[in-house]
């Protein structure tokens, strides 16, 4: 069901518990169940006085001494009977993430003391894992940024493991899976090595917090657990994107980095860093390290002066990077698509570069011609995946359902765009690839060139973004590329039930949902002068619905899209990169 006004069609409105006085949900929080496995680990590794490290390269290789049981692991094939009856590893997973789920603070970002919140804790964190030194010796690029940093450490990883080496990846947020956020050689990490690394922290974490330390949040948890990932699977290179800001973000435990990025900066989590682009640089430019060389790509003039000034202050060059000429890549695309993306690749390639020769490793690049880049870069820059950004998913439902002659009838394209600047670019991207989708979406057969289409848009953001600088932006760009929207649609984020990826089920019973944020974000966009004609020409680009939950937003597109099989549905989902993954999980179910 939705509610709102507007051009026609749409189902029965939505009963009055969905006003904008409507009763608030709580959102199903995760409990956390009781660490019944890590007792039973510690039950049985007690009794062992000495065993061999599961998570050491060579797991034969046993430990010296005996070892405190909390340092321990219980691999799968020696737990035995021992797992039998009490938990599958599908089971211990969803332990592991109503764990991680009780990390999560409550607190409300824009608390005046959040920013740098204790930030002294995360050194004891560090020592209490015993993880100075393993983190000293790890080969970190580091990327700090407002747009695009997600996409350079992407395109980094990529270049490296294409010239033979072993990588580890850590980006946020995740779309479906906690897991997502660590990546080893271009793969998400396995349920069974990740339960088996949280277990481990968790442990010794929980014994040695208490009051005065308190056991860390959620993010700096995970930046802890990837220091351990990464130092334990024995990576050749850590690529590192940083969660926040850049001074107090957990990842700038790492005090000597190979090299520093800061990708384009713009206005985002102005309630933490600030509110012009000079207080937020600041922030960013925390990553700077003395004798680190570092990269930056043009900014504007009151972001660019801090970063240098900052930079002039430690001794360091802060070099500034062109986007990349496309010429280079011998006619090959980027795994990225979207003209921005040339931006972050060229990034991607001075810090590439300068590990390789900080490492001495440049004799492992080849140039086939002086006028393009070594051809390890090439390929590692066009395999680049990132799912939810600029990501076409061609609808396998009613796809399958409706066109035997695989037509798409319905295409959904995602871009976990949230802050004014990314709007412009997700917005050009869109009108890009729907102006030319026969050659985007590749080997699919496009409907006929007289196929009409129709654009809709579905949208959320979080409660901290500002709207009236989110819609206009898009609305705006597209409309200057001829891009106009029959419909927007409205909806609440499916994972305030699906935390952290979890394959719980939202509540069966009906609930009466608090829509009021969702209905703030209609009258904005009804607000917004849409002078433009949609099909038939009718006005419709005004039409807009609020829906109780994504599933029936997806629901109520498929419908349409069945009972017009003479149009093709083209469906922009933006504002958030949690709807994103939302969306994303709702079309692989």
């Amino acid at each position: 069901m939705r509610a709102g006004g507007g051009a026609s069609p749409r189902p029965a409105p939505l009963p009055a518990a969905t006003s904008a006085t409507a009763t608030l949900l709580v959102p199903a929080s995760v409990a956390m169940p009781p660490p019944r496995l890590a007792h039973l680990r510690r039950l049985l590794l007690s009794l062992r006085s000495a065993a061999h490290h599961p998570l050491a390269p060579n797991p034969g290789r046993p430990l010296p001494g005996p070892l405190h049981p909390s340092l321990l692991l219980l691999p799968r094939a020696m737990a035995g009977a021992a797992h039998a009856g009490v938990a599958t590893a599908s089971a211990e997973y969803e332990e592991v993430l109503g764990c991680l789920g009780s990390l999560i603070t409550r607190k409300v970002r824009a608390d005046t003391g959040n920013r740098g919140n204790q930030w002294e804790l995360m050194a004891k964190y560090v020592q209490i894992l015993e993880l100075e030194e393993p983190i000293a010796q790890l080969k970190v690029v580091h990327v700090a940024g407002t747009k695009g940093k997600g996409s350079t450490c992407t395109f980094a990883e990529s270049i490296l493991r294409s010239c033979g080496f072993r990588t580890g990846l850590f980006t946020s947020p995740h779309l479906m899976d906690v897991r997502e956020r660590f990546r080893l050689d271009g793969l998400d990490i396995s349920e069974d090595k990740f339960i088996r690394y949280f277990w481990w922290c968790w442990n010794k974490l929980k014994d040695k917090t208490g009051n005065d330390v308190p056991m860390p949040a959620y993010f700096r948890f995970l930046a802890l657990l990837a220091f351990k990932i990464f130092s334990d699977e024995k990576v050749d290179v850590a690529v590192l994107e940083v969660g926040l800001g850049g001074k107090y973000d957990a990842t700038n435990v790492v005090r000597a980095p190979v090299v520093c990025g800061i990708s384009s900066l713009g206005y985002d989590h102005m309630e933490i860093l600030g509110n012009t682009l000079g207080e937020i640089a600041g922030e960013k430019a925390g990553i700077l390290k003395k004798g680190v060389p570092a990269y930056t790509v043009p900014q504007p003039e009151e972001a660019m002066s801090v970063l240098m000034r900052r930079a002039s202050e430690l001794g360091v060059s802060l070099q500034v990077v062109q986007p990349l000429d496309p010429q280079k890549l011998e006619d090959q695309p980027l795994g990225l698509h979207g003209e921005h993306q040339y931006m972050n690749a060229g990034l991607a390639v001075a810090l590439a570069n300068t590990w390789l020769e900080k490492q001495g490793h440049l004799d492992r690049i080849h140039v086939k011609h002086s006028d393009t880049l070594p051809h390890q870069f090439i390929k590692g820059l066009s395999s680049a995946c990132l799912q939810g950004r600029a990501q076409i998913v061609p609808d396998p439902q009613v796809n399958s359902e409706n066109d035997k002659d695989d037509n798409s009838s319905l295409v959904f394209y995602l871009d976990g765009a949230h802050s004014p600047e990314s709007m412009e670019t997700c917005a050009r991207w869109f009108a890009h690839v729907t102006n030319n989708d026969r050659i985007q979406l590749g080997s699919l057969k496009q409907p006929h060139a007289d196929r009409n289409s129709r654009k809709i848009l579905l949208f959320n953001c979080m409660t901290v973004r500002d709207p009236q600088r989110l819609l206009p932006r898009l609305l705006d760009t597209c409309a200057q590329n001829g891009i106009h929207f029959e419909q927007a649609l409205f909806v609440p984020n499916q994972s305030q039930y699906n935390k952290l990826g979890s394959l719980a089920s939202p509540p069966s019973e009906r609930e009466q949902i608090d829509l009021s944020w969702q209905l703030s974000l209609q009258r904005v966009w009804e607000s917004l002068p849409h002078n433009n004609e949609g099909l038939n020409g009718a006005n419709s680009s005004r039409a807009s619905s609020v829906f109780e939950s994504l599933p029936q937003a997806i629901q109520w597109v498929r419908e349409t899209a069945q009972q017009n099989q003479s149009t093709q549905f083209q469906v922009l989902v933006t504002g958030s990169l949690h709807l994103v993954g939302d969306v994303l999980r709702l079309l692989k179910k």
